[in-house]
């Protein structure tokens, strides 16, 4: 696990090559703090920060072929590294270390861009080959690892976090208003955006291509395409047992846990006391005698309190036991938040995330935790949510609309059962679209100033507003109901908002992630499961509950889902409300012209009622200006 950076510069010197290439790993050090290297080829550079995993003495990078034609810089784990060495041994290859990268390396030289189909892991990395002239820049299936790029002026830049491309000088921090709709709409920026203009992200399993070729004119330019390699499809199979799905998906589970603790330094796994998590623990204590180590958090609130549940499946599995209480004291750590995020990012279980890798770096290095198994196996309430209001869906639309949206809209905001209203009044898809975002009761519309309105396309369009969600969708329009949404969150929300939140805090704290539910042919095994073994008789994740009832308590995969939210309800209304008053009501929001104060008040006002939680919206929006403070500001 590791940080990469790279360009493609036609006009920079040696000199301010190298300069540059500093800055840039320098800045990514906490994703690599065991080493730092370059290379420089003409115009092109490539650098790479080391966290050692594997082949601890001979992974250094970037990494080079034999006659030094073909340099790869590499963040992430190949789990099948192993078998893939071998095979490619086999074809006349020559390796001269243990290490996953220069797998990667010969798999190009053999497969060319088909080698991406031979890889089983999570991975961003850049191949410049020198011969062809040409950067390929990857992105893992899922989402896991994150690879961003800045394309301008013939100039092509490329880091695993937007801080490094902004060593850069000549990259302006100029904000991108739509970024700033989407942020406000979904909690996160999707991509191919990001908050700047002329920074994207490059989409998981898509690859860009960036070829230096001579224009008519005989000057050298570089020409980009980005094309997609691998997509998952639902398609369900409905000539097995429930037994043998239990025993398959046992199997699948156990191997793609075995091939996640494959590692050279010490390894652990989050314990949240969920069913999730709980099953990686379970099957990793099959998998080795020795105690694993295991890492919780909890909250004081005994609502969103799941430390009991943690020690329940600790104590059954004899491991290293390890916790931590977050506190409202703990956003002290804001500023750092921004700091590993790079751009507004408004999940707040980005806090205690950061404190469960803090706490078990001082142990570990590798860390498997449970996510992917909400999406692989419908677990999220809102599934449930979703379906059931389709039990009206036989009603026509226009009199939906008519009846329970005129009521809704004429209730004041935080009025008991406006939310079930308005979801009663639109299409499924608008409606799981309201379940996943925030923009209800016109909420953008009043948050955002004339400005940023003006200059956007805001419209009252549900297509329109969630047109990043829309296209996922409906890709595949033959799919159930449930499917279609498991498959639009694995495309949009796993990928951008619990890849993403994993991936900065942890790797902040130079801690290496895995997630077995997420190995791609297991989740392509998941997607074949039929949709009623998933979400059975309103039990959600029924068929991977039935598989592990022999080995965890029913307590734990039976019993009420607590997720892994902040109690931030109760913080904003007590011990929060002062700070965030004062940052968010000061004259530096005012005067950035970004949002409606006098709206962000109403919302600081309605809080402080019992009965009203719009502690998700008032979160959002504090983590945005904290960000403004601390990257426009500064």
């Amino acid at each position: 696990m590791c940080g990469i950076t790279g360009f493609i510069d036609l006009d920079r010197s040696l000199h301010e090559q190298h300069e540059l290439l500093n800055r840039m790993t320098d800045v990514l050090s906490r994703r690599g703090p065991d080493g730092r290297g370059t290379h420089i080829d003409g115009p092109v550079g490539l650098g790479h920060r080391r966290l050692s995993i594997i082949d601890l003495e001979g992974g250094k990078q970037p990494f080079t072929n034999e006659d030094g034609s073909i340099w790869i810089t590499f963040n992430g784990e190949i789990y099948n590294f192993q078998a893939l060495r071998e095979e490619l041994i086999n074809k006349g290859h020559r390796f001269s270390t243990k290490s996953d990268t220069e797998t990667i390396i010969h798999a190009y030289e053999e497969y060319g861009t088909d080698c991406l189909r031979h890889l089983r892991g999570m991975f961003a990395f850049g191949i410049w080959d020198a011969k062809r002239q040409r950067l390929f820049l990857v992105r893992d299936r899922i989402g896991k690892k994150p690879l961003y790029y800045y394309l301008k002026d013939n100039k092509l830049i490329f880091a695993s976090e937007i801080k490094a491309i902004l060593q850069d000088k000549t990259v302006a921090k100029h904000l991108d208003h739509e970024a700033i709709i989407d942020y406000f709409t979904y909690n996160y920026i999707p991509f191919p955006r990001s908050i700047f203009k002329d920074i994207y992200k490059l989409p998981p399993a898509h690859f860009l291509m960036a070829e230096l070729i001579k224009d008519e004119a005989g000057f050298i330019r570089i020409k980009v395409s980005v094309e997609q390699y691998w997509d998952l499809v639902f398609q369900a199979n409905n000539s097995l047992s429930e037994q043998d799905w239990i025993d398959g998906l046992h199997d699948k589970l156990r191997e793609a846990v075995r091939l996640r603790m494959i590692s050279d330094v010490p390894l652990g796994a989050f314990l949240s006391g969920g069913v999730d998590s709980s099953a990686v623990v379970a099957t990793m204590a099959s998998l080795d005698t020795a105690p694993i180590k295991t890492f919780s958090i909890g909250f004081d609130e005994q609502k969103f309190n799941e430390l009991k549940s943690a020690r329940i499946v600790a104590k059954q599995y004899g491991t290293d036991h390890h916790e931590f209480t977050v506190r409202p004291d703990a956003l002290d750590a804001l500023d750092k938040l921004t700091w590993m995020f790079d751009e507004p990012f408004g999940d707040s279980s980005s806090l205690p995330t950061y404190y469960v890798s803090k706490i078990a770096r001082q142990h570990v290095t590798v860390i498997l935790s449970g996510d992917g198994g909400d999406e692989a196996f419908a677990g999220y309430d809102r599934y449930k949510k979703a379906l059931s209001f389709t039990k009206l869906d036989s009603i026509p639309l226009v009199l939906r609309n008519l009846l329970f949206g005129g009521v809704s809209r004429i209730l004041p905001m935080g009025t008991r059962g406006k939310g079930v209203l308005e979801n009663l009044s639109l299409s499924r898809f608008e409606r799981s679209a309201r379940l996943r975002t925030l923009d209800g009761s016109g909420h953008l519309a009043h948050l955002l100033s004339d400005a940023i309105r003006n200059e956007s396309t805001i419209s009252n369009a549900a297509t329109t507003e969630y047109a990043f969600l829309e296209k996922y969708h409906n890709r595949y329009p033959d799919l159930d109901y449930l499917s279609k949404l498991q498959y639009e969150d694995i495309k949009t929300y796993l990928a951008e908002d619990i890849l993403t939140k994993v991936d900065r805090t942890s790797m902040y704290c130079s801690l290496e992630t895995r997630a077995p539910f997420l190995d791609h042919e297991f989740l392509e095994f998941a997607a074949t499961i039929p949709s009623s073994l998933k979400l059975h008789n309103g039990q959600t994740k029924y068929i991977l509950k039935k598989s592990f009832e022999s080995k965890l308590p029913l307590d734990i995969l039976y019993g009420a889902k607590k997720g892994f939210d902040l109690p931030i309800d109760q913080w904003f209304k007590n011990e929060l409300k002062d700070m965030t008053v004062g940052i968010l009501l000061s004259d530096k929001c005012k005067q950035r012209g970004l949002l409606n104060t006098s709206y962000v008040k109403s919302l600081l006002d309605l809080q402080q009622r019992k009965t009203i939680d719009l502690s998700a919206r008032l979160w959002s929006i504090l983590f945005f200006e904290k960000w403004c403070q601390n990257w426009l500001d500064n």
